[in-house]
């Protein structure tokens, strides 16, 4: 079933199996921005990654001496979320523990995540909740795809990422689908990169991030870029399929990452994991913004 909310700029679509965005769509131009997952390249459009983000050593994590088992990115991506609040330009979802869950993640939560538009601007809410009288461990966060080229008149290569505030920006580069953080590098994103696919031969580019930041994706051909502003998340990830290759850009706000390589596995010491105390509140959020205007 697809879900719309909208205004007088834009159109967002949603459908209820993982509270994914499907569509972004301009009512002035009739622009698609969202990558439409293709299952060729990424059969995804901007999925969810709760629990966890990224992927586990083996697929596996230790908790109070119990082994679970989880693939990559979790499993709120492919569960079926209930809408608890729908108006014409904002739309909320919810996901709660269950059996089901609870076999291979056994912690009690709530998980809420908000789409409100405002003029140009898609703002992402998440709320995890711990209904629980002892702590919650987790990782979340945004992987939403954006067609690359926007415009019918560019090409892939005609588009760079832009990055604000201009300065430098802790690097982490991946073995595999691993981190491997005590290799860290410090990225030139005090200057444009030039798109390609070979800029992701080594997987997502990963960064740390310690206060606000945008990551735009533009041309010097047309008005049409998107944004990606990440107010609080401690990661982004920049990811495009490599070596089979498609015209689409993630850009990916994360509070959490993918396992090191020196990961030992248990839950309450893996790297960027969020622990959350009985009845306590975790938000984070970023803004995808649709520009059209000439001079960005």
């Amino acid at each position: 079933m697809t879900l719309s909310i909208k205004n007088q700029f834009l159109q967002a679509n949603f459908t209820e199996k993982g509270a994914e965005l499907t569509n972004l769509i301009s009512l002035d131009s009739g622009n698609e921005y969202i990558w439409q997952a293709d299952p060729q390249v990424w059969g995804r459009h901007a999925p969810i990654l709760f629990p966890f983000v990224g992927r586990l050593k083996n697929d596996e994590y230790h908790y109070q001496g119990k082994t679970y088992h989880m693939g990559q990115h979790g499993f709120a991506r492919d569960r079926d979320f209930t809408v608890v609040d729908h108006g014409a330009t904002s739309i909320s979802f919810e996901l709660t523990d269950d059996e089901q869950s609870r076999q291979i993640y056994p912690f009690a939560f709530v998980l809420t995540v908000t789409y409100q538009l405002v003029d140009n601007d898609l703002e992402v809410s998440y709320f995890v909740h711990n209904p629980a009288d002892s702590d919650l461990y987790f990782s979340i966060g945004g992987h939403p795809g954006f067609k690359i080229p926007l415009t019918d008149d560019t090409a892939f290569e005609d588009y760079y990422i832009s990055y604000e505030p201009k300065k430098s920006r802790v690097q982490i580069p991946l073995v595999g689908p691993f981190n491997d953080a005590a290799h860290k590098t410090l990225a030139a994103t005090d200057a444009d990169h030039d798109l390609s696919h070979e800029l992701f031969q080594d997987d997502a580019l990963i960064y740390e991030l310690h206060q606000p930041n945008t990551f735009t994706l533009k041309n010097d051909h047309n008005q049409h870029s998107i944004s990606v502003t990440v107010p609080n998340a401690p990661y982004t990830g920049i990811w495009s399929p490599y070596p089979g290759t498609g015209d689409l850009v993630c850009i990916e706000p994360w509070w959490g990452i993918a396992d090191s390589l020196e990961t030992s596995g248990e839950l309450t010491e893996k790297m960027g994991i969020n622990q959350l105390a009985a009845g306590a509140d975790f938000t984070g959020s970023f803004t995808i913004t649709a520009h059209q205007r000439r001079g960005f």
